[in-house]
Order: C-alpha cells, then sequence, then structure tokens
C-alpha cells in the first residue's frame, strides 16, 4: 500500500515537474490560471466555461472526432488535469498521425500537387495543439512519434510548397493574400510544438518568424495585377472576413513563438499599431445585438476583429479603446469570442466608464486599398457610410464607387454579400457589379473578368474631410470603367442629416445610364419624390434631384417622360442564392454621353421623423446647385459643370450667384433666412478642387495650385482642414485680422495683410 502511494505521488511529482517545465504554445499556465480567476468572478465567464465543459465530455462518448476538437479536449485537460481528456486527445493525434496526408484531393489532383494548402494548415493547428496540451500525458516513445508525424504530414508539405528554395512554387500572392499566413504560419505554429524532439525544428520556426518582414510589406505585382497585402494603415483589401483570417494565423504563430521563447527578437512591423484600428473602424456598433460589419468582398455582416484584439493584447498591443472593444465583442458576439481558444486567451481588461466611447476620429481613408467608413458617432445605432473604389480580383469584387449604409442599428443600403464558391451565382452575381450599388452604361459596368484576371487600372478614393458636422470624400472609378466611360467620379457631401451621392459621368458615345441601389427590409416611392427605405425602426428616404426628379405627385412615367425612371430588378440574397431579393434601378430618360446624378440620402430618427431637412434643387449657367436647411441652418452646395473636364487648357472659371471660382464643388452654411450675400454671415466654408472662392471683390480662399479644403467657424475663429500641394501659400478671408489659425490640427502661425483681410498660411511638407 505504501509502494502505491509512493508510486502516485512520483507520477503526480513526475506531472507537475513537466507541466511546470513545458512552454506551452498558447494554454500557458499564466492564462489557464488567470482563466480559473475569471471563473470564480464572472458569472458570463463561468457560463461560457460550463457550455465548453459540458461539450467536452460529450466527445468522450463519440467514437469519431475531428482534429478541431483537440483544442477544447485539450483546454479541459489542462484546466481540469483529468486524464480521461487527456486520453481522448491522444486518440485524435494518433488517428490524425497515421494518416498519408492532411490535404485534400481536390488540392492533391493539381499540376504540381499542392500538398500543404489550408487542410494541411487547418489540421497542423488543431495537432499542434492537442500535442501540446497533452504533451506531459504522452511517453517518450510517443512524443517523438507524434512529432516525426506532425512532420511528415504538416510541416514538411508546407515548407516544400511554400519554403523551401529547391522545390516551392506559391508566392505570397497565392490564393489571394491570406493562404500564405495560413499555410506558412501554422507550419510554424506547428514547429514550436515540435522543438523538443526535433532540434532542426528551431530553426524552422525562426526562419518563418523571420519571413514575416516580405509578406506583411509584399507590395504585389504590375504583370499579375496583384495588391499589396496590407494598406498603409493596416487595412487588408481581401474583406473583413479575410483580414481577420489572414491576421490570425499570423497572430496565433507568433503568440506562440513569444510564449516559448519570450526572449527572442520579433519583427515588430508596425502595421501591428495600425491593424486592430482597421477593425473598430469597419465595425458598426447595435445596441443590445451583435455588431455588424462592412462586408465587402467575401465577408460576413456579422463579421468581427474580436479575436483580433485579443491576440494583439496579449501580444503588448493595449490600450482603452481595444479594451472597449473586446470588451463590446465579448458581451454580445458569438462564434470565435466563446470558442476554446478564446476562453484561455481572454485577457483581464481594464474597467472603463460605462459610458465610456473611442476619442478617435470618425472617419478613416484607406487609400491604399480604397476603403473609407464615415460615422457620425461612435455610439451604439448611429449612422456610418461605408464606401469602396479600390482593387478588384479574388475576394474582392467588381464594385468600383460602391457604398453601403448602416442606421439606427440596421444595415438599410447594402451590399449583396457572396455565396458558397462551389455555387455558379458566386461567380455570375455577387463578384459582379450588379450586386452592388454602382453606375451602369447600357447594361453594363465592370469587365466581368476583373474577379478572376484583376483590374488593371484600379479605383481609388481622395479628399476624405471630416469637420464637426460635414464630411467629404470623392471616389475615382474611371479606371475600372475605362472601356465604356471616360469618366465616373462619385462624391459623398454628408450634412447634418443629408447624404449627397454626386455621380459625374461621360462614355464614349451616348447611352443609357442608371444607377443600382440594393436594400435591406422594405422599399418603396413614396408621394413620387422619395423611394423610402424601412427595416423595423430604421429608416432612410432617397430622393432622386439631378437630372430630373421622380414623376411629381406619383405621376405615371407614361405621361412624364423627362423624368427619372424607377424599376425593379431581381438580385439574390446574402449567402442564399436560393431566395430572390428586389433591388432598384434609377435611370437616366434619355440616352446621353455625358450627365450628372444627384441624389439625397435624408436620415429618418426619431427626433427629426416630423421635420425632415427641407431640400431644394436651384441651378443656373454651367452649374448645379442643392440647398439644405435643416435645424436653424442652411447649406448650399454649388457643382460647378465647367469643372468636369470639359475645357482643355482653360482653367474652369465660374461665377455661380455672385461666387466667383474655379473649383469643382463649393459648400457655404449660414444661419437659416440670414442674407447669403453678405460674407460675414458665412459659419462655414468648403471648397472641392479649386484654386479660389471669391465675392464683391473679396477674395476667400486663395493659392496657386487647387486644393480642398474646409474652414468652420469661417471668419471667428477659423479651423482650417486643408489637403493640397506641399509648400504651398494659402491664404483665407479672416476679418478679425488674425495672425494664427488651426490648420490640420495644429496652430500656424501667419502673415495677415490688413489690406484685403487675408491671412497667408506657408503650409510646408513635415
Amino acid at each position: 500500500m505504501k509502494l502505491r502511494i509512493l508510486l502516485t505521488i512520483c507520477v503526480f511529482s513526475v506531472f507537475v515537474t513537466n507541466a511546470q517545465e513545458r512552454k506551452y504554445l498558447l494554454y500557458t499556465n499564466e492564462n489557464i490560471s488567470r482563466l480559473k480567476e475569471q471563473i470564480k468572478n464572472s458569472e458570463s465567464i463561468k457560463n461560457q466555461w460550463n457550455e465548453q465543459y459540458k461539450k467536452a465530455k460529450s466527445l468522450l462518448k463519440k467514437d469519431k472526432l475531428k482534429s478541431g476538437d483537440c483544442l477544447l479536449l485539450g483546454l479541459v485537460y489542462r484546466m481540469t488535469g483529468d486524464e480521461k481528456f487527456a486520453r481522448k486527445t491522444k486518440e485524435v493525434l494518433l488517428n490524425y498521425t497515421s494518416r498519408k496526408t492532411w490535404e485534400g484531393k481536390a488540392l492533391l489532383g493539381r499540376t504540381p500537387p499542392w500538398q500543404g494548402g489550408l487542410g494541411t494548415s487547418h489540421t497542423s493547428y488543431d495537432i499542434a495543439m492537442g500535442f501540446d496540451c497533452i504533451y506531459s500525458y504522452l511517453s517518450e516513445t510517443e512524443q517523438q512519434q507524434i512529432a516525426q508525424d506532425i512532420i511528415r504530414l504538416g510541416i514538411n508539405p508546407a515548407r516544400e510548397d511554400w519554403l523551401n528554395p529547391d522545390t516551392s512554387y506559391h508566392t505570397f500572392d497565392t490564393m489571394g493574400h491570406n493562404w500564405w499566413s495560413a499555410c506558412v504560419y501554422m507550419a510554424g505554429f506547428a514547429s514550436l510544438a515540435v522543438r523538443d524532439e526535433i532540434p532542426e525544428a528551431i530553426k524552422w520556426a525562426k526562419d518563418i518568424e523571420e519571413s514575416a518582414i516580405e509578406w506583411i510589406n509584399f507590395s504585389g505585382s504590375v504583370l499579375q495585377n496583384k495588391p499589396s497585402t496590407f494598406d498603409r494603415d493596416g487595412g487588408f483589401y481581401e474583406s473583413i472576413n479575410y483580414a481577420s483570417y489572414a491576421t490570425s494565423q499570423y497572430l496565433l504563430f507568433l503568440n506562440g513563438f513569444s510564449n516559448v521563447w519570450p526572449d527572442e527578437p520579433i519583427y515588430k512591423s508596425p502595421i501591428l499599431d495600425k491593424v486592430g484600428d482597421f477593425f473598430m473602424n469597419t465595425t458598426y456598433y447595435v445596441e443590445g445585438k451583435r455588431n455588424l460589419a462592412v462586408n465587402f468582398g467575401d465577408s460576413n455582416i456579422r463579421a468581427n476583429g474580436g479575436r483580433i484584439l485579443t491576440l494583439l493584447w496579449n501580444l503588448g498591443y493595449q490600450n482603452k479603446q481595444y479594451a472597449w472593444y473586446i470588451n463590446h465583442a465579448n458581451t454580445i458576439e458569438s462564434g470565435n469570442s466563446n470558442s476554446p481558444v478564446a476562453l484561455a486567451l481572454r485577457p483581464d481588461l481594464p474597467s472603463l466608464d460605462s459610458n465610456y466611447l473611442p476619442n478617435r476620429p470618425k472617419s478613416h481613408l484607406y487609400q491604399d486599398m480604397g476603403w473609407a467608413t464615415m460615422r457620425n458617432s461612435w455610439d451604439n445605432n448611429a449612422t456610418m457610410l461605408a464606401v469602396k473604389s479600390g482593387f478588384s480580383w479574388n475576394h474582392a469584387h467588381a464594385d468600383a464607387g460602391s457604398y453601403i449604409l448602416f442606421h439606427n442599428g440596421k444595415n438599410l443600403i447594402i451590399d449583396s454579400g457572396n455565396a458558397s464558391y462551389l455555387n455558379p451565382l458566386y461567380t455570375e452575381y455577387y463578384c459582379q457589379s450588379e450586386a452592388h450599388n454602382v453606375v451602369f452604361f447600357d447594361g453594363k459596368a465592370q469587365n466581368r473578368n476583373d474577379p478572376y484576371f484583376g483590374v488593371v487600372n484600379s479605383g481609388s478614393l481622395h479628399n476624405l474631410i471630416e469637420g464637426e458636422d460635414f464630411k467629404y470624400l470623392l471616389a475615382n472609378a474611371t479606371g475600372p470603367y475605362s472601356q465604356i466611360l471616360a469618366r465616373n467620379y462619385r462624391s459623398f457631401i454628408w450634412v447634418g442629416d443629408v447624404i449627397l451621392v454626386i455621380d459625374d459621368l461621360l462614355a464614349h458615345e451616348p447611352g443609357q445610364f442608371e444607377w443600382l441601389l440594393h436594400y435591406n427590409g422594405e422599399s418603396e416611392l413614396k408621394g413620387g419624390i422619395d423611394l423610402t427605405i424601412t427595416d423595423e425602426d430604421a429608416k432612410v428616404l432617397v430622393r432622386p434631384l439631378y437630372p430630373e426628379t421622380f414623376p411629381p405627385g406619383g405621376e405615371r412615367p407614361h405621361d412624364f417622360p423627362e423624368h427619372m425612371r424607377l424599376t425593379e430588378k431581381l438580385g439574390y440574397e446574402d449567402h442564399h442564392p436560393e431566395n430572390r431579393e428586389p433591388y432598384w434601378s434609377i435611370s437616366h430618360f434619355e440616352k446621353t454621353a455625358r450627365t450628372k446624378f444627384i441624389s439625397a440620402i435624408i436620415l429618418e430618427n426619431e427626433k427629426n421623423k416630423n421635420n425632415l431637412p427641407v431640400i431644394e434643387r436651384f441651378d443656373g449657367k454651367d452649374f448645379l446647385g442643392v440647398s439644405i436647411t435643416q435645424n436653424g441652418k442652411t447649406t448650399e452646395m454649388y457643382f460647378n459643370l465647367l469643372a468636369d473636364g470639359r475645357l482643355k487648357h482653360r482653367n474652369s472659371a465660374n461665377t455661380m450667384n455672385g461666387w466667383e471660382t474655379d473649383a469643382y464643388l463649393t459648400v457655404l452654411k449660414f444661419d437659416e433666412g440670414v442674407d447669403k450675400t453678405n460674407l460675414n454671415d458665412i459659419k462655414e466654408l468648403f471648397v472641392g478642387h479649386g484654386s479660389y472662392l471669391r465675392r464683391d471683390n473679396q477674395v476667400l480662399t486663395h493659392a496657386l495650385s487647387k486644393y480642398t479644403t474646409l474652414i468652420e467657424d469661417f471668419g471667428t475663429n477659423p479651423k482650417v482642414t486643408f489637403q493640397g500641394q506641399f509648400n504651398t501659400k494659402f491664404r483665407f478671408h479672416t476679418p478679425k485680422g488674425d495672425t494664427k489659425a488651426l490648420v490640420n490640427g495644429a496652430v500656424k502661425n501667419g502673415q495677415f495683410n490688413p489690406s484685403n483681410n487675408l491671412l497667408l498660411i506657408q503650409l510646408t511638407k513635415k
């Protein structure tokens, strides 16, 4: 009896010693201890743990398990030390390591055979995690044998296909930009798991870590129409889904690497300082429900970055804004946030005030990849507009110039989403322009081969301007449309509760222009003026303004052929191609080679639903105008038709209701009812791509090159946002005689000229 007790104590001592000596990849001793404390102190985490434990117990009764079950079984064993979970994990390991391959038949049938694809990648991660979790339970012989099989089935195929100079044939942009991350970094993760049995694995893991500098900074390919991997601000062009997938594979490896070798140097890319912000900027926050996401490309409306920000947090990228995001995701989200790995990695976050909101810009432009998001608040159920005019290839659809709108907790103006890659409609519809809110000409848009071969001339976004109650963005979709259009520019002006969408279009020959509007909920033509889009308590109105409105008063189009035409078309539901979904086409009343579409999106809410903004059209020689009156303020927008490229060798000088300018767009804000010819009554001024603005012999803004600027509190305490050429002398009207001004967030000293009331600010490159 004493001998049995002694043997039991010795076995337990060996178990504890091995557990202490083993530096675990993700389920580290520190993470396990923290989770145990969280279970004691948090009812929600306790419930999640109990749910996971219940699932793990149910797995014990099954004969055939998947490799992914190792993640749960391994966690429960690490948490409890109960050997029945280790035994079941070992069964999975022996089953998978006895196989001939971890790759699927489809990839193995390619020429040359793809041995190390996603099947190998996912299985390598699962089996490496299982091996790591029950390492102390296995005998040395079992450790050696399983390690050798992990190399044979997981690490070697990936290294041969992706890394080794003698055998590799893949590169950073094979199958998009996410496969490299998955296939290579999971091979690195598996190398970390077998480092004690296979000394060469240490070098493999370190070599893979060093490859990050090349993958993250991959600059694309001109000949094969491939973009860079990351936008300079941390965005990932392939969609939110694939941004999460690709980045998570790298960060999982990096977490394991840092846990195993905490003192080993790693590549600290500046991108990692920004990639978390990308998910914050592209998430729409919903009160009491799951958050929504910008679902451009092959993504999901429920995609989120909770996993990424958690992995970043564990690597030391920590701040209050990330804590707010992780708390927001963990409170409401499901899926990855409640997975075994998410439980083990969930950090102890700093407590924040219940009314805490991020102190960060409400708008962001990802200029390399052509995405932008603009919101009026970081509150739940605010309004967010997302615009895409960038690259088309693979997971990035043919959607140059498209936009989507979230309002009052709902996604009202939508992207059509996607479907299974095996469904023909994925290629025939979801990837194509008709599934997006874009312009068509004679039934055509982007080349239908763009999603496969890539677009040679990408779309782009420019001049994002954010003020207190004003936003502007320019989308250039001309490149992807160049086979049918010479100009395809779309401007967005957001003032208060109105978003103006301005299309500047020129075709190579006369034809039929139209623009598409995809929506959620119910939509109908109301009063012959507005298209209403309603989803429960969320509602917006879409009102065409130019070149004409819908037929007045709901009259028959047959009697008013000179007005805009509305046609209902049928598309397909996001992720459900078996269901048809209606969408709108708004078309020009005649064939033409040049036109301007201007429409207003009116954001209805509880405060304004009985007092909507008043929108009026006005125009004159060579210009179009829109007036918006709301909350005691009147904003006038002028679109200079001479600035649309029709003049060669001459500047676009124009006089519009007394305002002299060469600007493409001019916006002026006044108190309602004042004399709008009085310069002293200007409250806010915007000049879009112009060099001067004058009235009654008084210069309001001037530079020798064209610029885009917003001046808030004009004439009193000017706050200037300026985008233009560096080394510019910028002058603007300031009757108070100011000698300094706030320009682009910094106080700039200038020179005031009392003879013309102009303040000169010298803008130089930083």
